[in-house]
């Protein structure tokens, strides 16, 4: 794969692609599959995740403190492997990661807390086949704030569904991760031009309000 240089960019911007679609109404904050095999690199992890996650403690907290509303996902598939699927077979130790399997429980530094929505799913959205966009919808969001992992997979999956339920999606950049540098940084540059908006932690929390009261 060769690198973007600056003759790519410039086509990007002649053909009307990497306009800001810019931070509206109520957040939500969605992380997707920051789960214990995800941050191993042994199991599902590697890259640049494990520093992804550690960012995601500050946007979570800062989440909290804000008002946003905050939903988790977590990959989750039936103990006997009666729910397999497409994504399974292309990917047949996702198979493995099963309610009570440590490998899919959220990291201890990002837990869930009481009000927070944990979205279970069998594929890389976290909207496809979940009442994810319907609790958004609910509680008033416009905009969803998204961190999580893999950026070339799930992250970028949730991201194009949010777009298309009409939300308006932003990745932060240092709180996405995946476990190889080339996709991550490639699709990074990818939804910036296509589907979201994509600014890092310190710019997003400057440039959006408290929402503690809304």
């Amino acid at each position: 794969m060769t690198a973007m240089d600056g003759r790519d960019e410039q086509r990007y911007q002649k053909q009307g692609f990497g306009n800001q679609i810019g931070i509206v109404g109520r957040i939500g904050l969605l992380i997707v599959d920051f789960v214990n095999g995800f941050s191993d690199p042994d199991a599902f992890g590697g890259g640049n995740i494990p520093q992804a996650i550690a960012r995601t403690r500050t946007l979570l907290a800062e989440a909290r403190k804000r008002g946003w509303k905050v939903a988790h996902s977590r990959i989750v598939f039936a103990d006997d492997g009666s729910d397999a699927n497409i994504f399974s077979l292309k990917v047949p130790t996702m198979l493995g990661l099963t309610e009570n399997n440590p490998a899919s429980a959220i990291v201890p530094e990002l837990a869930p807390e009481k009000g927070e929505y944990v979205v279970r799913k069998t594929v890389p959205s976290a909207f496809a086949g979940t009442p994810l966009a319907a609790w958004f919808v609910t509680h008033g969001v416009q905009t969803v704030v998204v961190a999580g992992c893999v950026t070339s997979g799930c992250v970028r999956a949730s991201v194009l569904d949010a777009l298309q339920a009409g939300f308006r999606p932003v990745v932060v950049s240092d709180c996405v991760g995946d476990r190889a540098i080339a996709p991550h940084e490639a699709n990074l540059f990818d939804m910036a031009q296509k589907c979201a908006d994509v600014i890092d932690l310190e710019t997003l929390l400057a440039t959006v309000p408290d929402q503690a009261g809304v």
